[in-house]
């Protein structure tokens, strides 16, 4: 059965099962590396301000969720690391949020997460705690970067340049680079 799910997942990636060993390279050496980071903040808006999640939330939003990620915020960018008090980097990051805010184990690797963990979703169904993939090598294939959906087009993420920040899936550098959406599980 992990296979099948396996096989789907990436087919709704852009891989498919006879590329997997593609996937599986993302897993360590080139680990979410891509300088993709220091694109511009996310703007200021009527609800708010994004780039410091100082954002009105509604009854539909999770507050334990924006609080935990607003400790985050800043906390600076560390290939390997998932510690705020020290560095984190994009799986890192999102592997803690998801353990501390929905009790919920998450995969060390942002390619590994969307095999093992997601439930592939269309872009026009990310809902708040989504997963959002994004290639940002040029030399490799697969995921390299991954972030946590908010709303509004706005997700977290960890820039290699600014650490812990709020980006927009509408910048162009992310449109550019947009790999796929998975939906993990939300307990807790």
């Amino acid at each position: 059965m992990s296979l099948l799910f396996s096989t789907a997942t990436f087919n709704s990636c852009k891989t498919t099962q006879g590329n997997s060993r593609s996937a599986h390279h993302t897993t360590r050496g080139n680990h979410d590396r891509g300088r993709h980071h220091g694109k511009p903040d996310s703007p200021q808006s009527a609800a708010g301000n994004w780039a410091t999640l100082d954002v009105e939330l509604t009854d539909n939003d999770n507050p334990a969720l924006y609080a935990e990620l607003k400790t985050w915020l800043g906390t600076p960018y560390v290939y390997g690391g998932n510690d705020k008090g020290i560095g984190v980097d994009c799986s890192g990051m999102v592997q803690q949020v998801f353990l501390t805010v929905y009790g919920v184990p998450l995969e060390r690797r942002s390619a590994k997460m969307m095999e093992n963990n997601c439930t592939p979703i269309d872009k026009d169904q990310l809902t708040e705690g989504d997963l959002v993939f994004f290639n940002t090598s040029k030399r490799r294939p697969g995921i390299t970067h991954v972030g946590i959906y908010l709303k509004d087009d706005n997700f977290v993420h960890t820039s290699s340049s600014k650490g812990v920040m709020v980006s927009n899936l509408n910048q162009k550098y992310w449109v550019k680079h947009y790999y796929c959406s998975g939906r993990p599980p939300k307990q807790k």
